[in-house]
């Protein structure tokens, strides 16, 4: 068919960065929710070249799901948005399948037609159970509330950046067929900074980044990472819940230009044996009426006592939060010394193998950076267990300056150990509530028993295949 017949809105990523960047300070002002619906929906009413609304989610695990609605279907119906949730892993039973889905208007953002189609906006949204009360199981909507009732309380912003490492490889779903024997093939030979600008890998980056910049990311570097074929793009920090959904998004961008590319882009902790692991390295503050609360110039490593208390807490519970930030087999593949892994439960301005690191910063930068994070965590329930844990969990121990550089305890080497800590762990369900707690521990032990239980030196097929975050529904029925 002419596509000159199809009248779909598509605008030019200079224009789209401009829209987003609206959006996203809408967002962040807390504008109210009648208004922002008021607004978007005027829009969606009014712009003729509009087609549909991409409607997404998060389950348990941080899987991301998708759907999209008819615009004018949208319009007459957008209070009864439902689907069953019983098919997604983690939440309801069949008995009780039927969930709600509330739009999120601040979350309302213009898509590159390039990468998602023309004449289409995605927005992010609330579950809510069947009689319209917020679904226990939804952690972006725990999240959310725990970050506004912060605000409204003290005035208090949790602010996050992540660095979220990936691998590009040769050829379509190439972890769907992944095979232990032939294990992945690497788009790029090269290494740190040194990839050539009309490498395959660069040319990705350079897309990415494109198409990034466009959803109002605000970048700020993007670079070949250490490993070969392993890319990183880094953007500007923002309020807890805005940077979970962008790294939902990063991700999907990331995967959908790889795969216009006839490449794939993955997140796996450690496709490859022998070479690095990728990361997703949690920078963390908080800000007080604008102010970063973790800032003082004469504190140790110019970091508030207030900050040292967060760092002490995060290392207090390390253990009882590892299955929640290398929630996978292959997670755990990571947590080897031989290749900077930050499996010291201990905190350094310098070590790059501790858990937690302090980087240089000033007023404006000074923060936490949490590097045990494999970036196949669920981003919603990792920056809910930081924050709620840095700032509220159990002080064991008093740890002393001393102890926080030269300690030499580790975090567990395999899942089965993580499983065994979360389970034991009151203070989790704190964070989590029981029922979540529970739910999340039997994803996780069903994942381990369909991988093998001793990991050896080559990545196994079935933690590939089996793996939460590659979609492969053709072999679930067999488990």
């Amino acid at each position: 068919m002419n596509r000159d017949l199809r009248n779909f809105l598509e605008i030019p990523y200079d224009e789209l960065e401009e829209l987003n960047l609206e959006a996203k300070a809408k967002q962040k002002n807390r504008i109210s929710y009648d208004e922002l619906k008021e607004k978007y929906c005027k829009y969606l009413a009014d712009t003729k070249e509009l087609k549909a609304v991409t409607v997404c989610f998060s389950d348990l695990e941080g899987c991301f799901h998708m759907l999209d609605y008819d615009k004018k279907f949208l319009l007459k119906s957008e209070d009864n948005l439902t689907f069953d949730g019983s098919s997604i892993k983690g939440f309801s039973v069949v008995s009780e399948s039927d969930l709600r889905l509330r739009l999120d208007w601040g979350t309302f953002r213009w898509l590159p037609s390039d990468v998602f189609g023309p004449g289409k906006v995605i927005v992010f949204t609330d579950i809510l159970d069947r009689d319209g009360h917020p679904y226990g199981s939804d952690i972006r909507g725990i999240l959310k509330r725990f970050t506004s009732e912060l605000y409204q309380k003290e005035k208090i912003t949790c602010n996050v950046s992540v660095e979220c490492e990936g691998f590009l490889f040769h050829g379509l779903n190439a972890e769907q067929n992944y095979s232990s024997r032939n294990g992945f093939s690497l788009v790029s030979s090269g290494g740190y900074f040194n990839s050539l600008p009309g490498d395959p890998l660069k040319l990705f980056i350079d897309g990415f980044a494109e198409a990034q910049r466009a959803l109002g990311f605000e970048n700020e570097k993007d670079h070949p990472e250490v490993a070969p074929s392993q890319f990183e793009l880094n953007y500007t920090y923002v309020d807890a819940v805005i940077a979970a959904d962008q790294l939902q998004l990063y991700k999907l961008i990331a995967r959908q230009v790889a795969a216009n590319m006839g490449l794939t882009a993955s997140f796996l902790p450690k496709p490859v044996a022998g070479i690095n692991g990728s990361g997703l390295h949690t920078n963390m503050s908080l800000a007080k009426d604008g102010k970063n609360i973790f800032y003082d110039a004469k504190g140790e490593e110019s970091l508030s006592k207030l900050a040292w208390n967060f760092v002490d807490r995060l290392l207090n519970n390390a253990n009882d939060m590892c299955l929640i930030l290398n929630p996978s087999v292959n997670a755990y593949r990571r947590l080897d010394p031989h290749f900077e892994a930050p499996n010291q439960i201990k905190a350094s301005a310098v070590d790059r193998t501790s858990m937690v690191r302090i980087p240089i910063g000033n007023e404006k930068t000074a923060r936490v950076e949490v590097r045990t994070v494999a970036p196949d965590a669920n981003p919603y329930l990792t920056f809910l267990t930081l924050f709620h844990t840095g700032m509220k969990g159990p002080m064991r121990e008093t740890i002393s300056s001393e102890t926080r550089r030269t300690r030499t305890r580790f975090l567990p080497y395999n899942i089965y150990d993580a499983i065994r800590l979360f389970k034991e762990s009151e203070w989790i369900i704190d964070v989590l509530g029981e029922s979540n707690k529970e739910k999340y521990a039997d994803l996780k032990i069903a994942s381990a028993n369909r991988c093998p239980k001793e990991l050896g030196t080559i990545i196994k097929s079935s933690e590939v295949l089996f793996h939460h975050d590659v979609v492969n529904q053709g072999i679930w029925g067999n488990f």
